[in-house]
């Protein structure tokens, strides 16, 4: 099990793990999703809409709590200053972060950039869980990136293990 992602290690078009009745690759599982996107089966659609309902919820969840933190601020009366950069701090690391997850749903992260931007990404953990109840809307958060992946190695995998019919020595010859 990977440590950042919570998934298995096992890449896609890997028959390893089980492997398919075939012995072909084996779909990646999604977080909250397993393995079903692939054939948007046992319960795919109600595990979208519980993503989706929970990420909103979290969202909504953290704004509240930003909002206790902000009323700290003012009864602290630290002044506009520090309450101007507080939330421009927020709103910033949440737009970043927002636009880190949605890309990072089309395209594999860099780790390197990904542990330099932790804190970041940390601090506008509000965006995040945008991104991730907006993608869910549509698909599992991470669904076509995994399914293109898949189908590669589905192709591969045929292509590995298609059989010429016939000895090719026996074959006759135009001429």
């Amino acid at each position: 099990m990977s440590d950042e992602s919570g998934t298995q290690d096992i890449p896609a078009g890997s028959p390893e793990g089980g492997g398919s009745p075939a012995g072909g690759p084996r779909p990646e599982p999604i977080r909250f999703f397993g393995t079903t996107w692939a054939n948007h089966d046992n319960g795919y659609a109600l595990r979208r809409v519980g993503v989706a309902v929970g990420s909103l919820a979290a969202a909504v969840a953290s704004c509240l709590v930003l909002r206790f933190a902000y009323e700290g601020l003012r009864i602290a009366d630290t002044g506009s200053f520090v309450t101007v950069l507080v939330i421009a701090m927020f709103a910033i690391c949440s737009a970043l972060a927002f636009r880190n997850t949605w890309d990072g749903f089309g395209k594999h992260p860099d780790p390197d950039r990904q542990a330099s931007l932790r804190g970041l990404l940390a601090i506008g953990f509000v965006g995040s869980l945008l991104a991730y109840f907006l993608r869910s809307l549509t698909e599992a958060p991470g669904e076509k990136l995994h399914r293109e992946e898949y189908e590669a190695a589905l192709k591969l995998h045929e292509k590995r293990n298609s059989r010429r019919t016939g000895n090719p020595s026996k074959k006759k010859r135009r001429g």
